[in-house]
């Protein structure tokens, strides 16, 4: 497309934008600016939804003791087992087991400061999940 034609739908960007190619002078592709376009702003707001779900299910179970705090850290950082276990340079094993909650409580913080590295927090928020927000009409 060119460079006129790129697409300025609003969307999930608020006001920020993305960057596409398109054909500019000479018929040769350059940067252009564009605040998003519909189908990709469809396609996006879908996967956010998913990983919305993702990241709430995880802090029920953390909340419920069926998982590890770990679990919901990995959730909301869009991480899975594989991909952790390659940051922190352990077995799969060795994290998916980590993922139970009794388990993660008794890691020597040696091995909790690992994690804590790979997820860019203090080793002392690794522990802890935020409250479940409730709707107003839950009690």
């Amino acid at each position: 497309m060119k460079i006129d034609e790129v697409p300025q739908d609003e969307g999930l960007y608020e006001g920020r934008k993305s960057v596409c190619y398109a054909l500019g002078e000479n018929d040769r592709y350059v940067l252009a600016p564009s605040t998003g376009w519909e189908p990709l702003n469809i396609a996006n707001g879908m996967a956010w939804e998913v990983i919305s779900k993702q990241v709430e299910q995880a802090l029920r179970d953390v909340h419920a003791r069926v998982k590890s705090p770990l679990a919901y850290h990995m959730a909301l950082n869009q991480m899975d087992i594989k991909l952790m276990a390659q940051y922190v340079r352990l077995p799969i094993w060795r994290v998916r087991r980590h993922l139970r909650w009794e388990v993660f409580e008794r890691l020597k913080p040696s091995l909790k400061g690992r994690y804590a590295a790979v997820l860019r927090m203090p080793v002392e928020r690794i522990s802890f999940v935020p409250e479940i927000q409730r709707d107003k009409g839950e009690r």
